[in-house]
C-alpha cells in the first residue's frame, strides 16, 4: 500500500530544526535527540554491512570494535581542547545552588557517554553554567581536603591570613589612609610577605591539586550528565 504526500505537513531541515531547538532553549530535548541520532545511525551501518560467512562477520565485529573504540577515544580526548568556562559567567554564581541529590548526582539513568565531540561540548557548556555553584564548593572541599594533607600548608595560609588581619587592624588604628604613600609601600611588603610564606609553606602545591582534582570532577561530570530541563517536577510525580 503506498500512502499519498499530506499537502498540510510541514517538513523541516535537521539543522534549522536543531537551531530552533538551541535557540529555545530546548537543550534537553537536543542532547536526547543528538544520542537517538548516532544510535541509529550505528545500527543502520552495521544492518547494512552485515556480511554472510563466518570470516567476514568476525572481521566485521573486530572492525566494529576498534571504531567504536577510537570514536570513545576521540570524545574524551575534545574535552581537553574545549573551553569549559566559555559560557560561563559571573550572575551564574548569583543564583541557588542547586540540590545536591536530584539535581547535580541525580540517578543512574542521569548519565551516558557522549555519543560525539559536538554533544560533549554542548553537555560541558551548559551544565557549567548550572552547576556553577556546586563545582566551586567541590574545589573549596578538595582544597580544605589538601591542607589537611598538607599541615604545613595549612600552616602558611593561616598566617597569611592573619598577617593581613594585622595589618588591617594597624592601619585603622593608626590612620594610614592619610599617608597614602606609605599605606601604599606598607602594602607591596605584606604583599610580598604573603608570597614568601606560602611558597615556603607549599601553599601553591594544595592548590594545584585542588585545582587539578576539581577540574577533572567537572570535566567528566559535566560531559556525562544528561542535559535535564531547568525546572524539574518531582520523580515519580508525573510520567
Amino acid at each position: 500500500m503506498v500512502f499519498s504526500s499530506n499537502p498540510l505537513s510541514l517538513s523541516v531541515p535537521e539543522p534549522a530544526f536543531e537551531s530552533w531547538l538551541r535557540d529555545r532553549g530546548y537543550l534537553e530535548i537536543l542532547d536526547q535527540r543528538t544520542s537517538e541520532l548516532n544510535r541509529l545511525t550505528s545500527t543502520s551501518t552495521s544492518d547494512r554491512g552485515h556480511p554472510d560467512t563466518s570470516t567476514n562477520t568476525a572481521t566485521a565485529i573486530t572492525n566494529g570494535f576498534f571504531l567504536s573504540a577510537f570514536s570513545y577515544l576521540g570524545t574524551l580526548f575534545s574535552l581537553f581542547t574545549l573551553n569549559p568556562f566559555a559560557k560561563l559567567t559571573t550572575d551564574d554564581f548569583s543564583g541557588d545552588t542547586p540540590s545536591w541529590t536530584l539535581g547535580f548526582i541525580g540517578f543512574c539513568d542521569s548519565y551516558s557517554f557522549p555519543s560525539s565531540p559536538s554533544q560533549a561540548r554542548l553537555r560541558v557548556h551548559e551544565n557549567v553554567k548550572r552547576y556553577a555553584r556546586n563545582y566551586a564548593s567541590l574545589f573549596i572541599l578538595f582544597f580544605a581536603c589538601s591542607l589537611y594533607q598538607l599541615p604545613l600548608a595549612l600552616v602558611g595560609l593561616i598566617s597569611s591570613l592573619a598577617l593581613w588581619d594585622v595589618f588591617r587592624f594597624s592601619a585603622d588604628r593608626w590612620g594610614l589612609d592619610r599617608y597614602p604613600v606609605i599605606r601604599q609601600t606598607l602594602v607591596r611588603i605584606a604583599q610580598c610577605a604573603t608570597a614568601v610564606i606560602m611558597f615556603c609553606s607549599n601553599v601553591q602545591m594544595a592548590l594545584f591539586y585542588a585545582l587539578g582534582v576539581s577540574y577533572a570532577v567537572m570535566i567528566l561530570h559535566a560531559s556525562f550528565r544528561k542535559l535535564t530541563p531547568v525546572k524539574q517536577p518531582a520523580r515519580g510525580r508525573w510520567k
